[in-house]
Order: C-alpha cells, then sequence, then structure tokens
C-alpha cells in the first residue's frame, strides 16, 4: 500500500492536529526496516539496563566508612527491573504496549539513574549528609517499618481529601450553572468570585480554623473552597458558550427552565465541567498538604511535619513519597473517568 502522507496540510500546520484513530493505526502499521526495528526495540529494553546498572552500582560500589546498608533497597531496584522485563516481554505481544513502552522508556532509565546518582551521593560518597538527606535504603526501611501508620494516615488524607473535594465540586456546578445560566444570579456572585479567586485558599487558614467548630471541618472548607471556585468558572464559561439557538429550539419543542439546564446546559458544559473537576482536584491536594501540616493532627501531611520536627527525615521522605504516589493516582484516576466520560470526542486524536 502506497503511504502518501505528508506531515504538512496546505495550511502549513500539521496533519497530526486533525489525525484520526484510524489513520494513526495506519501509519503505525506501516513496515519498518531491521534497522528501525532493533533501535526501537533497544530504546525499550533502556529501563533494564540502566536498573541493572543501579543494582550493580548499589551492590559492587563501596559504601562511604560508616554508612551501612540493608538488601532492601536492592530487592526494590530487582522488583522495577522484573517489572521492567515483563514490560519488554509483552511489547512483543501487543503493538499498544510496544508503543507506550518506546515512548517512556527513556524517562524510566532516566530515573533509574537518578536514583544510581542519589545512591552515589549518599550512601558512597557522603556528598549529601545525614541527617538531612538519608540513603534510599533508610527510607525503604523507615517506611517498612513505620507501614501500618502511614497506611493509617493515607486513609486519613483520602478522606479528607474526597469530603473536601465533593463538597467544593457539588456547591460549585450549582454556582456554575446558576451563573451561567442566571445574569441575575451572576450579579449577585461575580464580585465575591472576583474576591475568593485572587487568594488561595490555605490563606484563609487561620481565619478557618478559629471560627470553624472543628479542624476537621475547617479543613473540609479550605479544600472545599479552592475546588469550588475552580468548578464554578470551568461550569459557567462553559455554560456561557452554548449557542442561543440551542435553547430556543429546545423552547420551540415545549422545553420547560428545567430541561433547559439538564438537557441542554449541563451535557454541552460537560467538557469545561470535567475540566474543572481536573483543575480543582490540584487545588484540593495543595490545600490539603498545606491544612494538615498547620492544622489537622492526621494525615500524610501532618505526619510529614511531625517526623520533621523529630529530625526523622527517612520516615519524613516515606510520607512525601507516599504523597506523591497518592496524588498520581488520584488524578490518573480522575483523568481515566474524564476520558472515559468524553469518550464521544476520540473521534480525532490530537
Amino acid at each position: 500500500m502506497k503511504n502518501d502522507w505528508n506531515p504538512e496540510d496546505a495550511s502549513g500546520g500539521t496533519v497530526l492536529d486533525n489525525l484520526t484513530r484510524d489513520r494513526l493505526e495506519e501509519l503505525e502499521s506501516a513496515p519498518r526496516t531491521p534497522m528501525r526495528l532493533f533501535c526501537d526495540y533497544l530504546i525499550c529494553f533502556l529501563p533494564v539496563l540502566a536498573g541493572c546498572l543501579a543494582l550493580a552500582e548499589y551492590l559492587w560500589v563501596p559504601n562511604l566508612k560508616g554508612n551501612r546498608s540493608t538488601p532492601t533497597y536492592a530487592y526494590f531496584l530487582a522488583v522495577l527491573i522484573v517489572a521492567s522485563l515483563a514490560f519488554f516481554a509483552a511489547a512483543f505481544r501487543s503493538r499498544r504496549v510496544f508503543y507506550r513502552l518506546r515512548y517512556k522508556a527513556p524517562f524510566y532509565a532516566f530515573v533509574f539513574l537518578l536514583l544510581a546518582g542519589y545512591d552515589i551521593l549518599t550512601l558512597k560518597r557522603g556528598t549529601l549528609m545525614l541527617p538531612y538527606f538519608p540513603w534510599a535504603d533508610e527510607i525503604l526501611n523507615a517506611a517498612w517499618q513505620d507501614r501500618a501508620y502511614l497506611l493509617n494516615c493515607t486513609f486519613n488524607s483520602l478522606f479528607l481529601l474526597f469530603s473536601g473535594y465533593f463538597v467544593g465540586a457539588g456547591l460549585g456546578l450549582v454556582t456554575g450553572v446558576a451563573c451561567g445560566y442566571n445574569r441575575g444570579v451572576d450579579y449577585w456572585v461575580a464580585p465575591f468570585m472576583k474576591l475568593l479567586g485572587a487568594i488561595p485558599s490555605p490563606t484563609w487558614i487561620p481565619v478557618v480554623m478559629v471560627v470553624a467548630s472543628s479542624l476537621f471541618a475547617g479543613s473540609v472548607f479550605i479544600i472545599a473552597l479552592g475546588v469550588w471556585y475552580s468548578l464554578t468558572i470551568a461550569t459557567m464559561t462553559g455554560v456561557r458558550n452554548i449557542d442561543r439557538s440551542f435553547y430556543e429550539a429546545a423552547r420551540t419543542l415545549g422545553a420547560k427552565p428545567r430541561h433547559l439546564v439538564f438537557n441542554v446546559a449541563l451535557p454541552f458544559a460537560l467538557p469545561n465541567i470535567l475540566q474543572g473537576l481536573t483543575q480543582g482536584m490540584s487545588s484540593a491536594c495543595m490545600a490539603l498538604i498545606v491544612a494538615e501540616m498547620v492544622g489537622v493532627e492526621s494525615g500524610l501531611g501532618w505526619y510529614v511535619s511531625w517526623q520533621k520536627s523529630w529530625a526523622q527525615y527517612g520516615k519524613m521522605y516515606a510520607a512525601i513519597i507516599v504523597l506523591c504516589i497518592v496524588f498520581v493516582f488520584v488524578n490518573w484516576g480522575l483523568n481515566r473517568i474524564k476520558r472515559w466520560v468524553l469518550r464521544w470526542q476520540e473521534g480525532v486524536v490530537q
């Protein structure tokens, strides 16, 4: 089959801007030269090579005098190497896995090299000194020793996060639809939006913690405030951008005001609403950490502050890593939900 793909279109842009899924699959299935395939699979194998290099560095490069290590970090690297090998083997059987690994393999290899570099600067050479920079082996051991408390703090953080998030999302959705649909409501709410939007939600913590009935309620309010603002702006923008002819057509068919809201405004504003929910989660995560560090005496943010006050930097870094993992998975799940709800928009790959 003749490949007539031209990277430049008539307007000077790229065809990738309007590349359909079928066309993308056609391009990916185009024949490759043996050398190109070899280079692609070599790139896919880079994480395994970098992982073996990091493991060899940890096992064979001598430690700085006085620095002791355990096999925990070696086991951790071995698990990551086995996982990289599993993905590499899966790339031979699945084209989707191959292209995904081909794209992300250099970054995965870079992460292994970063781990090796940090180990050299701490455990092997002592350039980054204790107690502020414990080596990776100490961080993993600290996380394992305090795993029960870390798990409990993780559940407390998630409960507080989603409590504030859902409260803010519900209020933001109602406010956004009301402001976008009704100019009278927007007249009274817009000044408060301009006031609150210019001030980050954690700024209100000193006031809220005094006025609120409990530290938990105050933290929920702080988290909900950031989510409310993000979702209100996004929803209001989505509702206002709806073509007025849609409302007129619905009224012609006998639609009542509630039908205009639920059957016209909300469906057409759904992409903006989901974008606001995604942005609101970022605000919620930031507000959660600040609230836990200065207010609520539970959760991962509080745990980080508590361990830092006792100079337990290994446990502090362990909690920070858990925080990063939790936030990554929360945002990943939210984006998956967004893609599933908006799957009807996937006619064009951008």
